[in-house]
């Protein structure tokens, strides 16, 4: 007997039985037209192979489970745009469900419990839904950027053992129909990890004419996938998927559709003589939206430094960018349907005002963000922050120990942000400045700069950890790092006035003066530059305006 452990996919067609007796020859000619225009394209495109046909259902094979989920999201949101663009009937609507297990192989046939689990799922799914199990689940999490709703243990017919399942939520799909009693009894109704902004960096065109500009356009692209994959926030395609269109026409919006993402950036290379101009844009799949475009020329004397700078500009560019337009989507969300990456959008403008009010009111979005997610790193982290501004400055307490939560959850984010660069830096700098356990938090900052040197928040956090827990040398290139990246960040302030306390500390009031200038004209509301102004004056023997500045810190 011949054995193999692979994913099965089991899908059906709700209310199959109340079809064929409203309309039998219908129903058949209909559903034959999806299993040939929908279905077997889809499978195909995701690398799987039908195996079994029964009328209503189908049974499909994959190597590979990610795969796997991606054919079936797709597949649902394919289903309802046929029956809203073009319908020809009733609604054919599926219920889909996933299994990673061992299986008994016959020719090309599959038997065992790893079938017959997946067609349990099946039934629990909701109309237009998606339902998988643990194994699934633990194997896509992180690797998809969906939400899963956990349902709990279920006990599901001819199967022995309760079966943990997971819903799939994605966007796009069809409905789902109300929660099944399971999915309300079960206690863990949020979703199991919070979602990511999802990015595609597609092949980026050659239209040099020159063979070998086509290994310099391709090797962007790797290195800008790479570098953007560094940011825990964004879940970005694999190069092997969107390369797939290379040398393609494509539609952007379908190319999305495809590949289950928000946006995407598309770009082109073209070379004169011994220099080469490189452009992009960064597009919102939904709504066809230019987010950003910008163009990057270079000399190809060091064709490696050109491409470090060229990736290092545009990434430093699209992660700001990405973030402004994320928090806005959330803020248009109803409050009732926000997760914990919505309640976590919504709180970065709050943290980042360096005001009472506002800092109060993305603390208690931070803390229902944890509540939903209690290992979001990055929530903890910013939580933690926004407590340590509220210490430095004198603001009002917020509860009867402040620091040692402020503390407590700074070491929180650092155990669960192994892969967290957000969560690492914040928490290690809020150890310095609260904790002073200057150990443990700059091991935490150097851990989140090797994780993903390329964000111009991490670079500028680092650099103030780096600057009050006493290595301000080590500080002042990531200062500068941090300015060079992000040119249009919304926190170019803070970048500023970190460099100017760098600056200050190293005996050089002047350069200290301008970049606290130039950050009180970019926000003039943070108090932190003030102290900056006032020292740098006082040293420069500018009392007159020192003490205007300190006026100004004051209020």
């Amino acid at each position: 007997m011949q054995r193999r452990l692979t994913t099965i996919l089991a899908a059906d067609v709700v209310g199959y039985s109340r079809l064929m007796g409203q309309d039998e020859a219908g129903t058949m000619v209909r559903l034959r037209a999806r299993r040939h225009e929908v279905l077997n394209p889809t499978v195909t495109r995701h690398g799987g192979r039908v195996f079994k046909v029964m009328g209503d259902g189908v049974l499909i094979e994959f190597a590979s489970v990610v795969n796997a989920v991606q054919c079936a999201v797709e597949l649902q949101k394919a289903m309802a745009a046929r029956d809203t663009d073009a319908p020809d009937g009733p609604p054919l609507r599926l219920r889909i469900g996933i299994n990673l297990g061992d299986v008994i192989v016959e020719g090309s046939d599959l038997y065992g419990d790893g079938v017959n689990l997946a067609a349990r799922l099946e039934t629990i799914a909701d109309p237009g839904g998606i339902c998988v199990s643990g194994d699934v689940y633990r194997q896509v999490r992180s690797k998809l950027p969906h939400d899963f709703q956990d349902l709990g243990e279920q006990k599901v017919k001819n199967i022995v053992e309760p079966v943990h399942a997971y819903r799939v939520l994605a966007e796009g799909a069809a409905p789902a129909a109300a929660a099944t009693p399971a999915a309300r009894e079960s206690p863990r109704e949020a979703p199991a990890r919070a979602a990511k902004t999802s990015i595609a960096v597609l092949p980026f065109a050659n239209l040099s004419g020159d063979a070998e500009q086509e290994y310099f356009a391709d090797g962007i692209v790797e290195d800008i996938i790479t570098e953007l994959s560094r940011f825990n926030q964004l879940f970005v395609i694999a190069r092997n998927s969107t390369f797939t269109y290379k040398g393609r026409a494509v539609d952007v919006r379908q190319v999305a559709r495809e590949l289950g993402v928000r946006y995407v950036l598309e770009g082109s290379v073209r070379k004169a003589g011994a220099r080469v101009r490189l452009t992009g844009q960064l597009i919102e799949a939904a709504t066809g939206a230019h987010l950003w475009a910008d163009r990057f020329d270079g000399g190809l004397e060091d064709v490696f430094e050109l491409q470090d700078r060229i990736t290092g500009s545009v990434v430093g560019a699209i992660e700001p960018t990405l973030r402004k337009v994320e928090i806005e989507r959330a803020r248009r969300k109803p409050v009732e349907n926000l997760d914990a990456y919505d309640l976590y959008l919504r709180a970065l403008p709050q943290v980042y005002a360096f005001r009472p009010a506002e800092n109060s009111a993305a603390l208690e979005l931070l803390g229902r963000a944890i509540e939903l997610d209690p290992g979001y790193a990055a929530a903890l982290g910013y939580a933690a922050w926004c407590l340590e501004q509220r210490l430095v400055r004198g603001w009002p307490a917020v509860g009867p120990d402040d620091a040692g939560r402020a503390i407590a959850l700074a070491r929180r984010a650092i155990a669960a942000g192994a892969d967290d660069a957000m969560g690492l830096v914040a928490g290690g700098f809020v150890l310095v400045m609260v904790a002073r356990d200057c150990e443990a938090g700059l091991d935490a900052v150097r851990r989140a700069l090797a994780l993903n040197a390329g964000s111009g928040f991490v670079a500028m956090l680092a650099a103030a950890a780096l600057t009050f827990g006493g290595d301000p040398a080590e500080a002042i290139p990531h200062t500068e790092r941090a300015m060079a990246l992000s040119p249009l960040d919304p926190g170019m302030f803070m970048f500023l006035t970190i460099a100017a306390l760098l600056q200050l500390f190293s005996g050089r009031p002047a350069p200290a003066l301008e970049l606290a200038r130039r950050s009180a004209g970019l926000y003039p509301d943070w108090d932190t530059t003030w102290w900056a102004l006032v020292a740098a004056y006082v040293q420069l023997g500018r009392l007159p305006e020192a003490r205007e500045a300190m006026t100004r810190l004051l209020q």
